[in-house]
């Protein structure tokens, strides 16, 4: 009879612990980038600048790390079952009872937890969204034009990477002026910055195009900064795109810092 392979086991499990911390320290990389490209998106267009390639080589990096930590985590399960006592009938029956209880309500954490740390970390923010407001896109993918509105978190469902929200403040196109809900990918999603922490407010420069609350209503439309900020918790003056005076003038308005957003990719208006 073998010798239990504790050597091994305990071999994985340094491998796994650096995996992850290599997943951490990578994703903190991505996040430095992401920030860049947010801030200066000019800089992709700047001849030999290799910020996209560099992000690509990012993510490919992450994806083996995470392909080698389901690998680890594989042998370790392997490793585990030969050491753990096999039990008699019975008792390996009760478990496989108890377990199939606790599997639909187990799924969505497990199905988590096999996540990059990249989209497990988007999924926990994500979820701590719940009962705020946000920036949604309501229309398909197919969709001629982009609809935006505020709407209010009500749920979100780790399981298929979906949140549930609610229209609080139906137009005046809606039948009998209902809420409406809807229930979206976290592509159609983009987080307002908060009043009470700084850290979430992004730096919008003149010049820059934005996705803004038109000033009495509760949709977003895309505008223009027109003046710097002093502080970062003044209001945007913002010119928007489409709202021409009669002398074919655009006016300039002031919004909340906390209603302008990044302008998605590819937004049609």
């Amino acid at each position: 009879m073998s010798s239990p392979d504790y050597a091994g086991l305990l071999e994985n499990s340094k491998e796994l612990d650096r995996l992850r911390k290599e997943q951490e320290e990578l994703l903190l990389e991505i996040n430095k980038m992401h920030k860049k490209l947010q801030s200066t998106p000019d800089v992709v267009e700047k001849p030999g600048d290799n910020s996209l390639s560099r992000l690509k080589m990012l993510y490919i990096h992450a994806k083996e790390l995470s392909e080698s930590e389901v690998n680890i985590s594989t042998q370790l399960l392997g490793q585990l079952d030969a050491l753990l006592p096999s039990g008699t009938p019975g008792q390996h029956r009760r478990r496989i009872e108890g377990n199939e209880l606790k599997k639909k309500r187990m799924k969505a954490d497990s199905d988590v937890s096999r996540l990059s740390p990249s989209v497990r970390n988007q999924l926990d923010s994500l979820a701590n969204l719940k009962g705020e407001q946000v920036a949604a896109r309501v229309t398909p993918e197919d969709a001629e034009k982009d609809e935006w509105f505020v709407v209010k978190v009500i749920h979100v469902d780790k399981e298929t990477r979906q949140l549930e929200v609610l229209d609080e403040e139906p137009g005046d196109d809606e039948e009998n002026g209902l809420q409406r809900q809807y229930k979206l990918p976290m592509s159609h999603i983009i987080p307002f910055p908060k009043r009470t922490d700084p850290s979430s407010i992004q730096d919008f420069p003149p010049g820059r195009h934005v996705l803004a609350v038109y000033p009495g209503t509760t949709a977003l439309y895309k505008a223009t900064v027109v003046q710097a900020h002093k502080r970062k918790t003044d209001d945007y003056v913002l010119e928007f795109d489409d709202d021409h005076e009669e002398d074919g003038s655009l006016p300039q308005r002031l919004v909340p810092f906390h209603r302008v957003v990044a302008l998605p990719d590819g937004h049609r208006q």
